[in-house]
């Protein structure tokens, strides 16, 4: 293994090998990063490929004054405020079929499940207040999607990262006055939006396993009494990004009866985990090659107080998707490290 200087001298040089070297060990933590960011896997794979062709580009300026994880951390951090800015995703909230009547309608959000395959549970600073796994939620970053961009970026570099705020406001081309004010109306944002109840038990433990095994079974028969009877009085029930949201034990009964259990229609389930919480993937028929969506559960001690519905992009979505990462990827110049 090369001195970490002798790599970056070799990189400045434009060998890619050496630059691969440096930048790798922080690949899969920046995605995370710029998930919690931006709220989509698709939108952080873009723009953490953006951050390195960046980085490469911007080599030669890097003096290092501060660590390479830094310098790529500022890069990011900064491409995902571009992104924001842009909004150039809109979410599609059009039901595809008539949907039962919600409880109430929600302002549009555009999330997607991350999967635990591709976490990196990093070692937070000290000044973090929030768990690296805590901090990949679903709860926690879709109350993130709710807040500004700029106190976004304050929060999840002071209290995800737990960067001190001298080297936050650094990141963000700021003063250190200016990030504690955004970080205190973060944190207020956040905690609003945050819900309330019993922790989650830990996962992989016996207490997870009965109760997503116990869903799953209700699930498959299509017993929905026996599905209700694991959640919370509260339970919440959404879809991203359509805004319709079912709230408690009637809602969330009548949505099953009525939408998904319809027509005596049975599912075949697959476990996965997506968020360092138990999913599972669905489609009828047992063909689990063409699924339905993935449903993700939040668990509140024994009890399940959320269940959130993601369906695959639609084909018509999922063309314009690939052609629009595509038309990016030619814009950019040539030369940049292979990803």
């Amino acid at each position: 293994m090369l001195h970490t200087d002798e790599v970056l001298t070799k990189a400045r040089g434009g060998d890619r090998d050496a630059f691969g070297v440096l930048v790798e060990p922080y690949r899969r933590e920046l995605h995370v990063h710029c998930y919690r960011m931006l709220g989509s896997v698709q939108d952080a794979e873009d723009v953490l490929q953006e951050t390195l062709f960046a980085a490469w580009r911007g080599l030669e300026r890097f003096e290092g004054r501060s660590s390479v994880r830094s310098w790529l951390y500022r890069i990011a951090t900064n491409r995902c405020l571009n992104a924001l800015r842009d909004g150039g995703r809109r979410p599609d909230t059009r039901p595809a079929t008539p949907l039962p009547e919600p409880t109430r309608i929600g302002e549009p959000l555009w999330l997607q499940p991350y999967p635990d395959a591709l976490f990196e549970d990093t070692e937070p600073g000290p000044e973090a207040r929030y768990e690296s796994r805590e901090a990949i939620s679903l709860a926690f970053v879709s109350a993130l999607q709710r807040l500004p961009a700029r106190q976004r970026a304050t929060l999840v570099l002071r209290d995800v990262l737990g960067l001190p705020a001298e080297e936050a406001a650094q990141m963000l081309g700021t003063t250190r006055a200016a990030i504690n004010s955004a970080l205190k109306r973060a944190r207020a944002g956040l905690e609003a939006r945050l819900p309330a109840g019993d922790p989650p038990p830990l996962p992989g433990s016996a207490r997870e396993r009965r109760a997503v095994a116990a869903f799953v079974e209700a699930f498959e028969r299509g017993d929905v009494d026996g599905m209700v009877a694991l959640l919370t009085g509260d339970v919440l029930l959404t879809m991203p990004p359509r805004p319709l949201e079912y709230e408690g034990h009637g809602a969330v009964a009548r949505f099953f009866r009525d939408y998904v259990f319809g027509a005596d229609r049975r599912f075949t389930l697959e476990l996965t985990r997506s968020n360092g919480q138990p999913a599972f993937t669905y489609a009828t028929g047992g063909d689990l090659t063409t699924p339905h969506g993935t449903i993700v559960l939040t668990l509140a001690g024994d009890r399940i107080s959320a269940i959130t519905r993601f369906r695959p992009l639609e084909q018509r979505e999922e063309r314009e998707e690939r052609e629009g990462r595509e038309k990016r990827r030619e814009l950019r110049p040539r030369g940049v490290p292979a990803g």
